[in-house]
Formats: structure tokens, sequence, C-alpha cells
């Protein structure tokens, strides 16, 4: 109970910290000539891009140290699967550029919740809103409005169908994008980033 408690204390902090920075200064863009993903008004677009396209070259350069053939969509796969049922070592995937991109992550106060402690995801803010209401898969959509209109939204439950139709995330940025933001970007303020090794190359571009 005092874990939680503190850990809590800790994203409360850091997020008031970070939100107290009037403009997002994040300059280092390596996907600017990648499509883009949530395209809704008022939102940091550019970011979010950013932020889609580090994680899924994360996901796709970590899961090819064990298979060099791994596609994008076995990775999915592994990752959302693995990350549902709380078996993914953040430490081991996040690469120093997307650490970056986190911290920049943290200045859209829009995006956070502190007291949504299933996620840390703000699931009723524009940003999550533009992302449910640009999933293709009509019934993912609805079982995503459902889940936050009766205010049971969480990684797990949402999961479960997310599971079985991973596969959707290649053609559906919106989709995608919810994937990176609950399942990995959330996940990295319980994630102990002193312990990424920041002398890693890289990520590959893909």
């Amino acid at each position: 109970m005092k874990t939680h408690f503190f850990k809590l204390l800790t994203f409360v902090i850091v997020v008031n910290l970070t939100s107290c920075k009037k403009e997002n200064t994040f300059t280092d863009y390596k996907y600017s000539d990648k499509p883009n993903t949530l395209t809704c008004e008022n939102l940091n677009s550019n970011l979010y891009k950013e932020a889609l396209y580090a994680f899924e070259d994360d996901i796709l350069n970590f899961y090819k140290k064990n298979n060099p053939k791994s596609t994008l969509t076995q990775s999915y796969s592994q990752f959302v699967r693995n990350a549902v049922n709380g078996r993914i070592k953040f430490e081991d995937i996040v690469s120093p550029h997307t650490i970056k991109v986190f911290e920049a992550l943290k200045g859209e106060n829009d995006l956070w919740d502190a007291e949504n402690a299933k996620s840390h995801l703000n699931y009723k803010g524009k940003t999550l809103t533009c992302v449910s209401n640009g999933i293709k898969d009509h019934t993912l959509q609805t079982t995503f409005n459902a889940l936050v209109t009766t205010n049971s939204m969480s990684p797990k439950l949402f999961g479960a169908p997310l599971i079985t139709k991973y596969r959707a995330a290649l053609n559906d940025k919106s989709l995608a994008s919810y994937i990176a933001l609950d399942l990995f970007y959330a996940k990295l303020f319980d994630t102990d980033l002193s312990k990424v090794n920041l002398d890693k190359p890289e990520q590959q571009k893909n």
C-alpha cells in the first residue's frame, strides 16, 4: 500500500513540475517524414507522431534481438499480449530517444490524470477522445467508449479484446497510438529509467 502511495505521489509531482512549462520545447524529431497519426485540433500532432513511431521502432528492435526476421506485426502481437498480462520489462525496451519523447509527453497536461491509478492516462481528455474517435474497428471503439463512460476503462479490461485484434494497429494509427500511450508510455512512470542502457545504439528507423 505504501509503495503504491509513493508511486502515485511521485507521479503527481513529476507531472505538476513538467506542466509548469508554458510550451513544449521538444525539437529532436526523427520521424517527420512519416504519415500523421493524431490530427485533431489543438493537439501537438508532431509530438504524438514522434511518440508512436519511436515506440514502434523500440518494440521491433527489441523483438528482433531474438528473431532477426521479426516483423512489426509480430512485435505488436508479442508486446500487446505481454503488456496486458504484465510481463514486460520496459527498461529493456525503451531507447534513449524514446525517453526524450516521454519527457516531452509529460508536459502534455491533458494527457495525464494523477488520480487514475490504473493507467495515469486521462481517458476523458481531448487526446484520448481524439484517439477514440479515430479507432476504425467499430467493436473496439464501442468497447473503449463504454468503458470510459462507466469509469471502468483500464489497460487490463480493454486489453482483453485488443489482444485478438492487434493486427488492426498496423493500419489504424489511432489504435496504435492508444497502444503506445497506455501500454507503453504510461508505464514508464513506474519504470526505473536509471536502469536503461543510455549507451546502447540509437534505434534504427524502420
